[in-house]
């Protein structure tokens, strides 16, 4: 992938977890999950927690406010990007476009096909 593709969907991540552990409850397990995916030059990047009293929107915060800009900037680098609530979980999740670069109109990374999947989990806590 380009490396201005990973770089976005870190700071993503980053903006998804940091939310996740300001404003939620940790999953039942005491932590909280992030999973990504990357399919056809799409990555989705997803935070699971516990939930929160509130639902995750993006802020129009102030220009002297020291935060709630996060789900803004999801919202500017992902082409999506919504809330899925399964019980007791609460997943922020976005996707954003990451093509693979081309050498001579074939996939360098893998060769071609673009359909490699690749998925994880991994729960922190």
């Amino acid at each position: 992938m380009y490396e201005a593709a990973i770089d976005d969907a870190v700071l993503v991540v980053s903006e998804l977890l940091s939310n996740a552990l300001r404003h939620a409850h940790p999953l039942p397990s005491g932590g909280v999950g992030v999973a990504w995916r990357w399919t056809d030059g799409h990555v989705e990047v997803a935070v699971s927690d516990g939930g929160a009293a509130t639902e995750p929107r993006a802020g129009r915060p102030t220009l002297s406010s020291l935060g709630g800009r996060g789900l803004g900037i999801v919202e500017f680098l992902a082409e999506s990007w919504g809330v899925r609530h399964e019980g007791d979980v609460t997943t922020v999740w976005a996707v954003l476009h990451c093509p693979q670069p081309t050498v001579n109109g074939h996939h360098s990374a893998s060769g071609g096909s673009g359909n490699t999947e690749v998925a994880a989990l991994r729960e922190c806590g």
